[in-house]
């Protein structure tokens, strides 16, 4: 089952970091890298996307706002966002786009439970 992971950060470091854990995890699966959320959408017109890790502050738009396009288009698909500041004002908005979180830095511990999740219901839709 290929699969392709967009990692959405305004860093490039940590989008290296976050395609680290990935590729621990998860290691024939591939990824897409944009650097921000503008960049991202123009990415998915270009190549097919399975599921999403974005980063939440981002300049030119948020990782929630990119999140609540991505779920416009693609209602099913898994999406996490990416922070080191959760706050209950924005688990509340990732909630209400069915977004997950996945604390900063990434870690593969960190990463384990979202994508466990996200293969299953990839899984499931492809059968």
């Amino acid at each position: 089952m290929p699969v392709n992971v967009l990692i959405v950060d305004d860093s490039k470091l940590a989008r290296i970091v976050a395609g680290k854990a990935l590729a621990a995890l998860q290691p024939e699966w591939s990824k897409v890298e944009a650097g921000g959320g503008v960049q991202a959408l123009d990415l998915i017109d270009q190549t097919p996307v399975d599921l999403a890790l974005i980063d939440y502050n981002m300049t030119e738009m948020d990782g929630l706002e990119l999140a609540g396009a991505l779920r416009q288009r693609f209602p099913d698909m898994p999406i996490a966002i990416i922070t080191a500041n959760i706050q209950d004002e924005i688990v509340a908005r990732a909630r209400a786009v069915g977004a997950a979180f996945v604390a900063k830095p990434v870690t593969p511990e960190g990463l384990e439970g979202f994508l466990s999740g996200a293969a299953l219901r990839l899984r499931a839709a492809r059968s």
